[in-house]
Formats: structure tokens, sequence, C-alpha cells
């Protein structure tokens, strides 16, 4: 995964009030925590920062006290109605450290014929790895797989480096049975009754 570096400033006013003004400036209101250290309040670019967080697990590059640290969103705060970005959290790690996040599951391949539905039980995947070198998605191969059949945790391939953070019998995926339509339903029952 690579890393986004993002031109921070750090805040030194609190409250609504300053939070519109940051926002009215371009600016989304964050906070850094973690490793002990306290809170630290930030003012980021809010284009830059939504195009970031377009990446799943971002690993972004925010100067603190003027060095530069690793930090994770940890909790992203959205305007209801125009999804804009008002606030975010953002977790401090360290290179080398091993951190949990979710990753999103897709998957590949076409089902067994017979109008059978995919159902994502899990759409993220918790894992444990390395905060710099974070996977962004994990793809599963469907192909082939007829109603009944299911996918667990432990069945899908990681990379390198990578550990579930789930139960290894979770179900992530699994297969439905068509189901008969009303009209065919009906003449079964119709051809029963004449019989």
């Amino acid at each position: 995964m690579s890393e986004i570096r993002i031109a921070a400033e750090t805040r030194s006013e609190f409250g609504k009030g300053a939070a519109r003004r940051a926002r009215r400036a371009g600016f989304v209101p964050g906070v850094v925590y973690g490793h002990g250290h306290a809170p630290v309040h930030l003012n980021l670019p809010g284009h830059d920062l939504m195009m970031a967080l377009k990446t799943p697990n971002a690993l972004l590059v925010v100067p603190i006290e003027g060095k530069d640290e690793y930090v994770l969103p940890k909790a992203v705060q959205r305007e209801a109605i125009k999804r804009t970005i008002e606030h975010v959290d953002l977790l401090l790690v360290k290179r080398g450290e091993k951190v949990t996040v979710e990753i999103p599951v897709h998957t590949e391949g076409e089902l067994a014929p017979g109008g059978n539905l995919l159902e994502h039980v899990l759409n993220a995947l918790p894992i444990e790895a390395e905060a710099t070198h974070l996977p962004e998605s994990v793809t599963v191969s469907v192909e082939g797989l007829e109603a009944g059949a299911s996918i667990l945790a432990q069945d899908i391939t990681l990379p390198a480096g990578v550990t579930l953070a789930v139960d290894g019998d979770a179900v992530v995926l699994q297969v439905i049975g068509a189901q008969a339509a009303p009209a065919e339903e009906e003449a079964a029952e119709a051809e029963g009754t004449e019989a």
C-alpha cells in the first residue's frame, strides 16, 4: 500500500464555530490519537482528504509537531445529505506495528447455472497486518459454486504477513438457491389439485 502525504495544520481553535470556519475555508477538522500521546487537533485539506479516503485503510502521512507521522483513518463523520466529510479521527501508527482493520471482499467468476444468488455475509474481512503493508482488498473466486455452497474466512488466501482477525469458521460468502416464481408455484399447486 502506498503512503499518501497530506499537508495538515495544527488546530488551536475548538468548538462548532471554529469547525464551521475551517470547513468554509476548505479544511476538515480532525484529531490524531494513539500510543499514549495527548490528542493532536488538525485541520486537513478537504479535497486531498476526500481523495485519500477513496482507498480503503489509506495510510496517511501528516506532519505533527514538525515530524511526519503515519496515521490510519479510524472514524469518518459525513454530512447526511451531501456526504461531505465533517470530521475525521486518525489513529497514530508506527512502522512495523500490527493493526486490525477490515478489507473489502471482492468476487470473481460465475456461479453454477440455475439462477442462484450470492450473499455477502461479510462485506469486509477483519484482518491483522503491519500498518505500512495493509492490503487494499481480497478477491475470492466463486466460479461454479452451487446452491448451499459457502466460503469460510479460513478458505480465503491472504497475502504474506496478513492473518485473520475473525474466527476461521465465519461464513464470508454463501450461495442461496433460486426461489420458484409465484406463477410457477401456483401452476404446481393447480396440477396437484387436478390429480
